[in-house]
């Protein structure tokens, strides 16, 4: 009875299968999408993608990555190198790096044999080697995949992501959060049962999980049925008797490639040998060869589950007959396969087996072999395998040997701006340190430096909490005269400020006073700036103004522009924050010039001066300053990473202009690309924001909840996040009628010592303003002791709001705080007025509409209350402002004014209402006795939640009939709607 090795049909997998299918059809229509696909060893992955790219139609570009097996420090980026390079071999160097654009710099540094292309005019290169920043080449694989899936779907496989290395997971993160508009099918498969607890996998999967692109799933065992199936499948002589059936199945345990072990050891399937464990099942095939033949597989598998014929040929003692003959031997007895010019296990688990039963001394020769190989390969002008090297060496137990591997494959990965690696070789050389002879000659740095230098790598990895631990460790270590203490100084003040964490500024106080006087003048304008940057984030301007001068002075004095632009744009910041807008603004202009080509200080520019544009009132130039750094960041192949702060910068100007859609879309990408912790919460915070003016207090509410925790360790360090977020947190209590807590979430501003940041403040405190207003209308929304201070407080409100007199948006503030606290007809004319210039947002005017419709109507004048209603209610709807919108309606309804709605660009006038439809009566007549039933629900105020409870029906089915209700009538809102209902009955 013979059998195959492998079943020539895949059984139980149709599903899955299909499943895949699915999804490149969604690809072809112009959708990304990416399947990660995990299961047991032996379940059968490989198998199913290999069907599924079997079947894939010549329109589809198909590329590979295979993770390799280095032990806890894998080579950087080997699976999208692999990958990668079979996309270059196919489209030629030049499309590529014609397709990546900008990114050409990063692209070189993870493939440095393309530099050969990369020419300018004259033919000479034009890269600067480790120019380019992980940013940069992420955004640069990202560009290159997307523009080349434009010409055809791209399907990019990554197998044995459990192996993956730390820098090529941090890129697929990038990917599949930035690819949006692509035509790419990332398919991704790992074991299960090697991704234990702590495995940096396991928040991959489950931040990949939300992203709406992306698709999980886990291959199950086959059942006995199934099992059957493929037992008949593989004994291709002779139907194999139900014993054999029912033996396999219960030995395989339904895991396909047991089936197929078992099938190929013929004492299975009569009354003779069956493993006792799975040891002796995956080694069964192996121990049947001849010793030269498991000589050669034991060789084979210290190199990994892959290995090249001349890498192979050169660790092999015998002659090249020897290894042929082996080989031809391990091929025939199913053990391993050949790919091109690779020699490759049938299954890792067979590997696996065989590496564990080496004898060490064995061990230990053969990984001495591969060591050897790898550097004469490196010798000869080979890629770079330092990672390798030093892997190799260890599984020799020569540390003298791996140390100097280990420092060269840190460097090479910094290279390859594969931050993550470099950090954990650099983690690996430090262990190594003193078991070496002459470490610090044999590095080139001490060990200080050493672990300053991982530091830098673990913040660069996104791994600040690290970062901070290794340069604290460092600086224990460090007597204060070494010449690193003040370079450790620093670093650990900007890697407070990275995890959003206080104590920056003693820090760099102490790095200055730490700085020999003669010697560190490149050192010394680092510090001060940094310096400078904290204290106007915390508010200290005056002490910013000094120190950026300072720094400004020493840039210029030892020709160094970059910092020179740098000071000057902080100096500009905090000069307008201190009222000297005017030369604020130009010497902003002045830090743009003196950036000119670096792109790193344009790029501050453009963040700091869209900022202060957008605070002054000019909120058009503030976008367009915005756009036009971001633009500059697609330039520079950053525009998913740096390019993000720009975009989001343009978010309050936008929604100051009325583009609610816009900006959400920006606040929305942003997030998804995980920003670092200051960004995060300036995005959630404008997030937030708008919800409010766009009439969901509720979601507001909660998501404040939500982020409020990582919120508030920022807040402590950065005035304008603590302004903000007050001002927002106040905001949301008053939309959700909590008095007190929108008072406590504000109420820190009036203790502040002063209030540098003025275009933050002022919105704040007409915040509270409001609050105090509300108190005083009905002070039992308060306890009685808090609400005797909130109305004690409007004399220091008042004073604040005074002190912040000389920006240039006080006029307008200061008219809505008066107004607020005064309520007249009066006060809130002159609110309307000051509101009505292009320099304030829009949503202002329809508040200010609404607010003097409420006064007309307190002092009885009905007829000029409807025509301000009115003007207060288009000009809602013209600035998208749902929450005025619907407040409009219900002030309206509930004085029984009727109010105009456009329809179709004519105004129609309803009987005592908004009017909406055509024949606004036949809308209600529509309403099912359900939708009829949740309406007079929402006219008693109750949410979804409590309708559901009311009618016994799940929440989630109430807001299906609410929707439906606010279709039918046409309105904005839950308020309009019963508005609108109880005016057309």
């Amino acid at each position: 009875m013979s059998s195959s090795s492998t079943s020539p049909a895949m059984v139980g997998r149709d599903g899955d299968l299909d499943w895949l299918r699915s999804l490149i059809e969604t690809v072809r229509a112009g959708t990304p999408a990416t399947a990660v696909i995990g299961g047991e060893a032996g379940i059968g992955k490989s198998r199913l993608v290999a069907e599924f790219t079997a079947g894939l139609g010549p329109d589809v570009r198909l590329v590979r990555g295979q993770c390799v097996d280095l032990g806890d420090v894998a080579a950087p980026y080997a699976p999208v190198k692999g990958a990668l390079r079979q996309l270059v071999a196919q489209v030629g160097a030049d499309r590529a790096l014609d397709a990546v654009g900008p990114g050409r710099a990063a692209l070189v540094a993870l493939l440095p044999e393309l530099a050969a292309s990369v020419a300018d005019g004259t033919g000479e290169i034009v890269i600067t080697p480790g120019g380019a920043g992980s940013g940069q080449l992420h955004e640069a694989v990202a560009v290159l995949l997307e523009t080349l899936s434009r010409d055809e779907p791209i399907v990019l496989v990554i197998e044995d992501l459990h192996w993956v290395d730390a820098a090529s997971l941090a890129l697929l993160r990038f990917l599949l959060r930035s690819l949006g508009s692509s035509r790419l099918l990332v398919l991704l498969t790992y074991r299960t049962d090697d991704v234990p607890r702590g495995h940096p996998l396991r928040g991959f999967l489950t931040e990949a999980e939300r992203d709406r692109w992306v698709e999980r799933r886990e291959l199950t065992r086959l059942s006995q049925a199934q099992v059957h199936e493929l037992v008949r499948s593989l004994i291709v002589d002779e139907a194999p008797s139900e014993r054999v059936l029912d033996t396999v199945f219960l030995r395989s345990d339904g895991v396909p490639f047991f089936v197929e072990e078992l099938v190929g050891i013929d004492g299975c399937r009569d009354e003779g040998f069956v493993p006792d464990t799975l040891r002796d099942l995956l080694l069964a095939r192996y121990e049947r060869l001849p010793d030269e033949a498991q000589e050669f597989l034991r060789l084979l598998s210290t190199g990994g589950v892959r290995v090249s014929h001349a890498l192979l040929s050169s660790v092999h003692r015998g002659d090249e007959a020897a290894l042929d003959a082996a080989a031809r031997e391990s091929v025939r007895y199913g053990v391993i396969e050949i790919d091109g010019d690779d020699y490759a296990f049938r299954h890792a688990l067979v590997r696996e087996a065989i590496l564990a039963d080496l004898l060490p001394g064995e061990r230990a020769r053969y990984h001495a072999r591969y060591a050897e190989a790898y550097e004469a390969q490196a010798a000869a002008g080979g890629r770079r395998l330092a990672a390798e090297i030093s892997y190799h060496w260890l599984g020799a137990r020569d540390p003298g040997r791996a140390f100097p591997a280990t420092i060269q494959a840190m460097r090479e990965a910094r290279s390859a701006v594969a931050y993550a690696s470099a950090a954990q070789l650099g983690e690996r050389a430090l262990e190594l340190w003193s078991l070496v002879p002459e470490p610090e000659r044999v590095s080139g740095m001490t060990r200080l430096e050493l672990m300053g230098r991982t530091a830098s790598h673990l913040r660069h990895a996104g791994e600040g909490e690290r970062g901070l631990a290794l340069v604290k460790a460092a600086l224990a270590e460090c007597p204060r005269d070494d010449p690193q203490f003040p370079r450790l100084l620093r670093d650990k003040a900007l890697y407070l400020a990275t995890v959003g964490r206080g104590g920056s500024i003693p820090l760099l106080e102490e790095a200055l006073a730490a700085l020999p006087a003669e010697g560190s003048d490149e050192l010394r304008v680092t510090v001060l700036t940094g310096l400078a940057g904290r204290l106007m984030i915390e508010g200290r301007i005056d002490d910013g103004v000094r120190v950026a001068d300072e720094a400004f002075e020493l840039a210029q004095e030892i020709g160094y522009p970059r910092y020179a632009s740098i000071a000057m744009n902080i100096a500009s910041v905090c000069r307008a924050a201190r009222g000297e807008v005017e030369r604020a603004l130009a010497d902003l202009e002045r830090a743009r010039e003196l950036a000119a080509g670096d792109g790193a200080a344009l790029l501050r520019y453009w963040v700091n001066a869209s900022d202060m544009y957008h605070l002054v009132g000019d909120h058009r130039e503030a976008v367009r300053l915005a756009e036009e750094g971001l633009e500059r960041a697609r330039r520079q192949g950053v525009e998913r990473s740096s390019g993000v702060i720009l975009a989001s910068n343009a978010v309050d100007p936008l929604f100051a202009l009325g583009e609610w859609e816009r900006a959400g879309a920006l606040i929305d990408r942003a997030l998804a690309l995980e920003p670092s912790a200051p960004f995060r919460v300036y995005l959630q915070r404008a997030k937030i924001w708008g919800l409010v003016w766009r009439g969901e207090p509720e979601r507001a509410a909660e998501l404040l909840r939500t982020f409020r925790a990582n919120m508030a360790p920022i807040m402590e360090v950065e005035m304008q996040t603590r302004l903000g977020v007050a001002r927002v947190a106040t905001e949301v209590g008053l939309a959700v009628g909590d008095l007190s807590q929108a008072w406590r979430d504000g109420r820190g501003v009036l203790h502040e010592r002063q209030l540098p940041l003025a275009g933050y403040a002022e919105p704040l405190l007409w915040a509270l303003a409001r609050v105090i207003a509300a108190v005083r209308a009905d002070p039992t929304r308060v306890p009685e002791a808090e609400a005797a201070e909130i109305l004690e407080a409007e004399p220091t409100l008042r004073s604040a709001m005074e002190r912040l007199h000389f920006w240039p948006t006080h006029p307008l503030w200061s008219a809505f705080v008066d107004a607020e606290l005064r309520p007249t007809e009066a006060a809130w004319r002159a609110a309307v007025d000051a509101a009505t210039p292009e320099t304030a947002p829009g949503f202002l005017r329809p508040y200010a509409l609404l607010r003097l419709g409420e006064a007309q109507l307190d002092a009885g004048d009905r007829l000029a209350a409807r025509d301000t209603l009115q003007e207060a209610y288009d000009a809602a709807v013209a600035r998208g402002v749902t929450a005025v919108q619907s407040r409009v309606a219900h002030v309206a309804m509930q004085a029984g004014v009727a109010l105009e709605r456009a329809t179709h660009g004519e105004a129609t006038r309803g009987s005592a209402g908004v009017a909406g439809a055509d024949d606004p009566g036949d809308a209600v007549a529509e309403l099912t006795s359900r939708e009829r039933q949740v309406l007079e629900l929402i006219a008693e105020g109750l949410s979804n939640r409590q309708i559901g409870e009311r009618l016994y029906i799940s929440g989630k089915t109430a807001s299906v009939h609410v929707s439906a209700i606010l279709r039918k009538l046409g309105a904005s809102s839950r308020t309009e709607a019963v508005y609108r209902a109880k005016a057309l009955h």
